[in-house]
Formats: C-alpha cells, sequence, structure tokens
C-alpha cells in the first residue's frame, strides 16, 4: 500500500510539473500585449481556424512554425504567449516549447484560448 501511495504522490508531482511549464496569462494580460505590441502572440489553432478569427496581431503557427526563428525577435527576454482552442487544448505546446527551445525566457500560455478570448467579448482579428 505504501508503494502505491508513493507511485501516486510522484505521477501527481510529474503531472502538476508538467501543466506549470509554462505560465498561465489571463485574457487581460494578453490584450495588452496585443495593443502594445511588445511581444509576440502565436495562435497555435490551425490555418483554418486562425482565418476565422484570432487574437489581433498573433501569428498563425502553421504559416510561421518552419521559420519560427526569424519571425521572433532577438531579445529572448521578449514575452511570448502560445495558446490553442481553450482550457483543455495542450497544442499550444508545439509552439511555447519551439519558443523555449529558441532561448526564449518569458514563454507563457493563456489557457483561456480562443474560445475564452470569444466569450470575454474581446475583438478578433480575421485574415
Amino acid at each position: 500500500m505504501k508503494k502505491l501511495i508513493a507511485v501516486l504522490a510522484m505521477v501527481a508531482f510529474a503531472a502538476s510539473t508538467f501543466a506549470g511549464e509554462f505560465a498561465d496569462v489571463s485574457i487581460k494580460e494578453v490584450k495588452a500585449l496585443a495593443e502594445s505590441k511588445k511581444g509576440v502572440i502565436i495562435d497555435v489553432n490551425g490555418s483554418e481556424s486562425y482565418a476565422k478569427g484570432h487574437v489581433p496581431g498573433a501569428l498563425d503557427w502553421e504559416t510561421i512554425e518552419a521559420s519560427l526563428a526569424a519571425k521572433l525577435p532577438k531579445d529572448k527576454d521578449t514575452v511570448i504567449v502560445a495558446y490553442c482552442g481553450g482550457p483543455k487544448c495542450m497544442a499550444y505546446q508545439r509552439a511555447a516549447k519551439a519558443a523555449s527551445q529558441l532561448g526564449y525566457k518569458n514563454v507563457k500560455h493563456m489557457s483561456a484560448g480562443i474560445s475564452g478570448w470569444k466569450e470575454a467579448g474581446q475583438p478578433l482579428e480575421k485574415k
């Protein structure tokens, strides 16, 4: 029984550590970032969804993935925010991990995703 509890504790710790790999950022913070243009926002929902509406100024992951290093600023302290569909969507990790692997130190996740952005009545940009 003690071994089972120990294993469950390790699994719970690993899951919580993995879930917190990238700091969560609020819709309000992302809106301010979009307005100030002092960071980079990446939409990881796919080009079709991106065309229907995305956070203003966000980049389409599907079109920049291969050239991510060239699309991001040279300053590795720049805020990079990745988002996808909503709180249960994990696709954002592709962009967040890629930016992190390029040396960016301030990579965040808007867990509310595009669904939360819309529910909050925030404006969409369409392309």
